[in-house]
C-alpha cells in the first residue's frame, strides 16, 4: 500500500513529531495553526488564511482519509493500484501544508527572521550566502511548470542543504523538508529580503476559483527559522 506513511518514509520519527500532522494513525485530522487566523495581517489577510487552512487543507484531509478507507476495504488489487494516485496526492497535501504553516509566523513571534544559528551557517556554507540562497531558490521555484513545491531539503547522504522541486503536491521523499513554499495554482511565491534582514515569502493568491485571468491579490507571508532550525537540528542528529 502506497500510505501516507510510507510516502514520509524519509522522515524521521524526531522529526515527524516535530509538526506533527496525524502521519501513521488511521484517521487523519486538520492540525491546528499555531497563530490565529487574523496573525499574519496585513501581509495575509484572515479570509485568505481562513480559506487555505480551512478549506483547501482540510480537502487533503478529508479525501486522504476517503483514499485509504476505500483502499483497506477493497478486495482488487486493480482498485487498491487506482487508489495509490489519491492516497499520493491527499496525503502530500496534507503534509506539505502541515510543514507550511510551521514555516510562518507573526512578526511578535520571530516572523519574517532568519536567525543566527546552525540553519543559517548551513545556509551560507551551501550556497555561498543567504542572498545567494534566495536568488537559487527564487530561479528553481520560478521554473516549476504549473503547479508544485519548492523545498529546502537536508541531503543525508551529502549532509547538505540543497533546493528541491516536487510537482502538484508530491511530498519530498529524496531529501529531509526543512523549508517548503507552496507554489501551487493559487500561488506564485519569491522569497527577497527587506532592511534589517528580514525574510518574507511574497505570493499572489488568485481567485478562489483558481481563476488565472483574474487580477491576483497579492500579500506577504511570514518565514520563521524558529521551526526550520529545529527540522535541520534533527535531521542532522538522525543521519549523523
Amino acid at each position: 500500500m502506497l500510505s501516507l506513511a510510507r510516502c514520509s518514509r524519509s522522515l524521521r520519527p524526531s522529526l515527524t513529531r516535530a509538526f506533527a500532522p496525524a502521519l501513521t494513525a488511521s484517521v487523519h485530522t486538520l492540525p491546528e495553526l499555531p497563530y490565529e487566523y487574523n496573525a499574519l495581517e496585513p501581509y495575509i489577510s484572515e479570509e485568505i488564511m481562513t480559506l487555505h487552512h480551512k478549506k483547501h487543507h482540510q480537502t487533503y484531509v478529508t479525501g486522504l482519509n476517503a483514499a485509504e478507507e476505500a483502499y483497506g476495504k477493497s478486495t482488487s488489487v486493480q482498485e487498491k493500484i487506482g487508489l495509490q494516485a489519491a492516497i499520493k496526492f491527499n496525503g502530500g497535501g496534507h503534509i506539505n501544508h502541515s510543514l507550511f504553516w510551521k514555516n510562518l509566523a507573526p512578526a511578535a513571534h520571530d516572523g519574517g527572521k532568519l536567525s543566527a544559528g546552525a540553519l543559517k551557517s548551513a545556509i551560507e556554507r551551501d550556497f555561498g550566502s543567504v542572498e545567494d540562497f534566495k536568488k537559487s531558490f527564487n530561479a528553481k521555484t520560478a521554473a516549476i511548470q504549473g503547479s508544485g513545491w519548492g523545498w529546502l531539503g537536508y541531503n543525508a547522504t551529502m549532509k547538505k542543504l540543497e533546493i528541491v522541486t516536487t510537482a502538484n503536491q508530491d511530498p519530498l521523499i529524496t531529501h529531509t523538508p526543512i523549508i517548503g513554499v507552496d507554489i501551487w495554482e493559487h500561488v506564485r511565491a519569491v522569497i527577497f529580503s527587506l532592511p534589517g534582514s528580514i525574510l518574507l515569502v511574497l505570493s499572489f493568491y488568485l481567485s478562489r476559483s483558481s481563476d488565472r485571468s483574474n487580477p491576483p491579490l497579492p500579500f506577504c507571508r511570514h518565514f520563521t527559522s524558529r521551526h526550520a532550525d529545529l527540522f535541520f537540528s534533527l535531521a542532522r542528529s538522525a543521519n549523523d
